[in-house]
């Protein structure tokens, strides 16, 4: 009798096999309707190339609707790609339609492509077209991670009504201007440049100059041509190393033979130039009334701006059942990295542990209840804030972002006037100091402080991000070190950090930056969150304030995002300088664009800390 239980299991393993043995198309091809390359009409007459995946037979069902200005098409030099199709699949398995569509002006897609500026309208074309398709449920949720979210919040505030529930991962290049954080979609960061849009839009941007297909081009001729044309340009590798060094910054494109297109206009907007206010960028004067289960990671390029928009939300729906059904996980990964944690998760060269969580399984579940309405429990079992503690290394939870239990404890800077490099004698206390021994470094913009892991993305070969031991580069005389004394317990840190310097120059203009760094017994120091402030915009970004030589002048950053535990033994540091490249551009010290500057001066910065001059960095000490 026993052999019958068996038969289950051989017929279950057995159709596992056969699965696998089936391609992902063919897969697909049993249980959904595939209709790709529609061109989805938008109200000015442009349409959007669309590939859809819907489940076959006639019940209406929900869907799962993805933009992007990547390419997703099936085929990549006549090869058949299943990246798409994994996901389509996974949807319809599921019982969704899964829609993908390119932004205007990409690939397949017609029209004119502005980053950060495509037309709102065209999100609220789409969900009114797919809302009336008789195979449509009516529900809509949307999904994507970098640039493939970062239209979502934008267009959410829009309230189409089919637009049910979102899920942004690593959405930073979508957030204008929320609070403290004035980074018109990632481009600025405390008004410094952030120079990822140089070498992503190098690989990114079409030529205007470029062939494309023509308009009104049919449905037929399009699913013919996808097999052998997929519309993408083969761009030849750059040396970013090299390649971000050339002065102006304006030509850095232009000097590597790379397409024209949008940046070589965008490089010249200042912090609030009104065209950043025309796009799809998502500002806090704008309403937010859709439920959305938000993506964080650690070391990404905007966690602070991505964390501070989701408090927006709590706090500022005008609907209390919004303002309590946001949702948000903190990995410690990089740019859009969640799943690929593993049981020993490195990031950069420091191990946290295992990161893993069941991403796939709360997505859908998110999903299943706001567009299926499946009573399945997702909003009770689920908290508010999931948050990995690296240190600790273990996921924790809170209703809110900070914990409630984290107190700000201030630390300040202090020093006998000698506290360049490691080898200084800089300190963090908590007593005030009295005396004022200010720290003076040259900041030469022709030999900048290197940028070393970090919170970065799409730099090349630039710039490895992650946590990295930061020893060697703290033997410079260029940055300034300020240690505390060995921790005689454990401190849990989670929360905004908050800082502020006391600075006095002979320039009219230069950048102030700070690092966070867990110190460990062996003398490790590795990077946490790191920030930039240029310091023409220390009284905002609506005008620039230029500095009196040897006038000192208070400077708050932008504040800093971390959860970390500093072991028992550890010590806490943080490191001031005046430039982090090529994370951010460099200030040349003269009060011009820099976009355009060839030629810097040197600056003699000096940080004072006294209790007139009380620099300091404000920490959130989780009490448990």
């Amino acid at each position: 009798m026993k052999k019958f239980y068996f038969l289950p299991l051989l017929f279950l393993l057995f159709g596992q096999v056969i699965a696998q043995e089936k391609s992902v198309l063919q897969q697909l091809d049993e249980i959904a309707i595939i209709d790709q390359k529609v061109m989805m009409p938008m109200r000015d007459g442009v349409r959007l190339a669309t590939d859809i995946y819907r489940p076959k037979g006639d019940t209406p069902v929900p869907i799962i609707f993805s933009r992007t200005p990547y390419n997703f098409n099936s085929y990549r030099d006549g090869e058949l790609t299943t990246r798409t199709l994994q996901s389509a699949l996974d949807a319809v398995q599921k019982g969704y339609a899964y829609v993908v569509q390119n932004e205007r002006g990409r690939f397949f897609s017609e029209g004119e492509w502005d980053i950060l500026g495509t037309p709102l309208t065209d999100g609220y074309d789409a969900f009114d077209w797919m809302a009336a398709q008789e195979w449509s449920n009516g529900k809509i949720g949307t999904i994507g991670c970098s640039s493939t979210a970062e239209w979502q919040m934008a267009v959410a505030a829009m309230n189409h009504p089919a637009h049910a529930a979102l899920v942004p991962q690593g959405f930073g290049a979508g957030v204008g201007r929320i609070g403290d954080y004035f980074e018109q979609g990632n481009w600025y960061r405390g008004g410094a440049g952030q120079m990822l849009f140089t070498t992503w839009l190098y690989s990114t941007q079409h030529d205007p100059m470029a062939p494309r297909l023509p308009e009104g081009i049919e449905q037929e001729d399009l699913l013919r041509l996808q097999r052998f044309y997929d519309m993408a340009p083969r761009y030849p590798r750059v040396d970013w190393k090299e390649g971000l060094n050339h002065l102006p910054i304006q030509d850095i494109i232009k000097n590597v033979n790379g397409p024209k297109g949008i940046y070589e206009e965008m490089i010249t907007r200042k912090p609030n130039d009104p065209k950043w206010f025309e796009g799809g960028l998502f500002h806090d004067d704008m309403e937010f009334e859709k439920p959305s289960f938000w993506f964080v990671s650690w070391y990404d390029v905007a966690t602070s701006p991505n964390l501070a928009l989701y408090n927006h939300v709590r706090d500022n729906a005008k609907d209390p059942k919004i303002r309590e059904n946001q949702y948000l996980v903190i990995a410690p990964t990089l740019h859009c990295a969640y799943t690929r944690a593993t049981d020993n998760t490195i990031v950069g060269e420091r191990s946290v542990g295992d990161a893993r969580l069941n991403y796939n399984e709360l997505t859908y579940a998110w999903f299943d209840f706001w567009l299926k309405g499946e009573k399945n429990q997702i909003k009770e079992e689920m908290p508010k804030v999931q948050y990995f503690t690296m240190g600790s290394n273990k996921w924790q939870s809170s209703d809110t972002w900070p914990p409630k239990e984290a107190e700000m404890t201030t630390f300040y800077l202090d020093s006998k006037g000698k506290a360049n490099s490691r080898l200084g004698d800089g300190s963090l206390t908590k007593k005030k100091p009295s005396k004022d021994n200010p720290d003076s470094f040259k900041y030469d913009p022709m030999n900048p402080v290197n940028s070393y892991g970090g919170n970065v993305c799409c730099t090349g070969n630039a710039i490895q991000g992650g946590s990295w031991d930061q020893q060697e580069m703290e033997l410079r005389e260029d940055i300034l070190v300020y240690t505390s004394e060995v921790l005689e317990e454990g401190v849990e840190i989670s929360g905004f950090i908050e800082s502020k310097l006391f600075l006095s120059t002979d320039v009219k203009d230069t950048d102030l930056t700070i690092k966070l760094i867990d110190v460990y017994p062996d003398g490790s120091a590795y990077n946490l969150d790191e920030t930039i402030q240029r310091v023409r915009y220390r009284e905002g970004y609506e005008k620039e304030v230029f500095m009196e030589k040897g006038k000192v002048y208070e400077v708050n950053m932008t504040p800093m995002s971390t959860s970390n535990y500093f072991e028992k033994g550890h010590k806490i540091r943080i490191e001031v300088s005046s430039s982090n490249f090529p994370r951010f551009d460099r200030n040349m010290n003269t009060g011009g664009n820099t976009y355009d500057e060839t030629e810097g001066i040197v600056a003699t910065n000096n940080i004072h800390h006294s209790s007139k001059y009380p620099s300091s960095i404000t920490l959130p000490i989780v009490k448990k």
